[in-house]
């Protein structure tokens, strides 16, 4: 054998004593979640709270999602649950060391009452402002429908929030507590959607979450979203901005919306459906729901 063959052979060996580097390990949390959820979706069934990544927690219930982003300055909480959910909302932030106090604001995705109906007792729990898409404001202030959601008149009142109500335009870049978010305006579920934005880093290992909302195509009896120009265009344009936003994490406020159960049972959030996707999804949704609108004139 040549010197230089040896050498070459030598050099393709692994070195003596070196180690791969591992691959995550599965975060238990998570896995417990999926496990007790498991064939359960119940918007007020209790689950334990589970670490999505690193400062960024799920302290929903098992069919609801409501998210906590941790710093050293204080939490945001994002989504709230039916009122009788956010009490599960509020044991899982006790349970995971954070005091109802240190949530500094409040945020929402949509203005129905099975994401925000706790909104009321949760922000006379912590004091903390409300911040919603704009046109969510008034939903929230005076809990009554917004005649334009396509879903009007299909969901009971929800206990207005008397506190401090803030809307968030689309683009929109906060700083709380030493977390900042940056708000997406994707309407089309209701008027005043919106999807939220952060990076939340493990050690170096950082990451771009996003909370993109529900974006399904569903009304009320007689609703034709075809009659509504200016609002389908809304619903378009929400689309193409979810479809091009960085992502690497997924997450939504019905869990089985993005595959999150699965995702869990496997120890690891990252990977999977991402936010192209997903709003790749919705926009066929949206197609097939225009085209059975077009079906019945």
């Amino acid at each position: 054998m040549s010197v230089r063959f040896l050498a070459a052979a030598l050099l393709a060996l692994p070195l003596l004593g070196a180690k791969e580097t591992p691959p995550p390990a599965p975060e238990k949390s998570q896995v417990a979640w999926a496990e007790h959820c498991q064939g359960n979706d119940g918007w007020d069934t209790p689950g334990p709270p589970f670490r999505i990544h690193g400062n960024t927690w799920y302290v929903g219930t098992c069919g609801i999602a409501a998210i906590l982003i941790t710093c050293t300055d204080g939490a945001v909480l994002i989504d709230s649950g039916t009122a009788k959910g956010s009490e599960i909302v509020e044991a899982n932030i006790r349970s995971i060391g954070v005091k109802l106090g240190d949530v500094k604001a409040i945020l929402g995705s949509h203005e129905h009452f099975d994401h925000v109906a706790g909104f009321a007792r949760l922000q006379g729990l912590t004091g903390a402002p409300v911040l919603v898409g704009t046109e969510a404001a008034g939903v929230i202030r005076t809990g009554k429908d917004d005649p334009r959601d396509p879903q009007f008149g299909l969901h009971p009142p929800m206990a207005p929030v008397s506190g401090s109500v803030r809307g968030v335009k689309d683009g929109e870049s906060l700083t709380i507590a030493g977390i900042t978010l940056t708000a997406l305006a994707t309407p089309g579920h209701t008027p005043g959607a919106m999807s939220w934005s952060w990076r939340s880093c493990a050690g170096k290992d950082c990451r771009t979450i996003v909370y993109a909302d529900s974006l399904n195509p569903i009304s009320g009896d007689g609703y034709r979203f075809s009659d509504h120009a200016d609002y389908l265009a809304a619903f378009r344009a929400g689309l193409a901005r979810l479809r091009v936003a960085p992502c690497d994490i997924l997450i939504t406020p019905h869990p089985g919306g993005s595959d999150m159960p699965a995702r869990a049972g496997g120890g690891s959030m990252v990977g999977g459906m991402n936010c192209a996707q997903y709003a790749e999804a919705k926009s066929m949704a949206l197609g097939d729901r225009l085209a059975r609108e077009a079906a019945v004139k």
